[in-house]
């Protein structure tokens, strides 16, 4: 529909449309986390159960990640929200609900926080504070050297490292977002506690509805997935 996308730097973003049951259908973008891609099952998943739905969806890779264009080092959620933007560049028209998982999510933060074309902010998962995850999952590996999780294509950079140390937290944005905001977390998540989006929801000035889904891990592993793609679908309708 819009042929090649790309960010600021002219990295080309690899992406998936799906269109709605009309033209003017609000369009839902559909962003990962780290060491994600688009194509995640909770990924597709969710855009399958809201294209059912009525709902045009785009799922896309930022740069560096599945088969967009860029280096995975130059990650880091300050160049994702830049990445989001140059998307929205394109796309923008309809009202867009932007989805974000994980380190996804506190990139829709960032965006949202600024940038009014998003008019509805879903979080899955959502990374709140940066720097712990950092601390907490990469205290061993040293940046150039080692990788994420032992994978060979996700190297722990300098710039990914001290990106997320200077964010530090996205809770405290969550003030300059009005818009409606639905988050979604397992209680089971070992990699982002539930606790931070119960944190970053009592930290926002506009209506936030915060799903605890009892059992479900970090990606909404089996069963869960259709469960938090329900969740979210009914949110939206509503």
């Amino acid at each position: 529909m819009w042929g090649e996308i790309h960010n600021r730097e002219g990295e080309n973003l690899d992406y998936s449309y799906a269109a709605g049951t009309t033209p003017e259908a609000e369009l839902v973008v559909i962003g990962h986390g780290v060491t994600g891609n688009k194509d995640r099952p909770w990924a597709i998943t969710l855009a399958e159960t809201l294209s059912e739905a009525g709902f045009a969806t785009l799922r896309f890779s930022f740069a560096g990640n599945g088969e967009s264009e860029g280096r995975f080092a130059d990650s880091c959620p300050t160049k994702e929200s830049a990445d989001l933007a140059s998307l929205l560049d394109v796309v923008a028209g309809p009202p867009i609900t932007y989805v974000g998982h994980s380190m996804g999510a506190a990139v829709g933060v960032l965006r949202a926080s600024e940038d009014t074309r998003i008019t509805r902010l879903v979080s899955l998962a959502g990374m709140v504070d940066t720097q712990a995850f950092v601390e907490r999952k990469f205290a061993d590996l040293t940046p150039e050297q080692d990788c994420m999780w032992e994978l060979p294509d996700c190297p722990y950079s300098r710039t990914f490292q001290d990106d997320m140390r200077r964010i530090h937290s996205v809770a405290p944005l969550a003030r300059d977002i009005t818009i409606p905001w639905f988050l979604v977390h397992g209680s089971a998540d070992t990699v982002v506690p539930f606790s931070e989006s119960e944190h970053i929801q009592s930290q926002t000035a506009g209506p936030a509805t915060l799903h605890r889904l009892e059992g479900s891990d970090h990606v909404f592993t089996d069963a869960f997935a259709p469960q938090m793609a329900t969740r979210v679908l009914d949110w939206l309708r509503s």
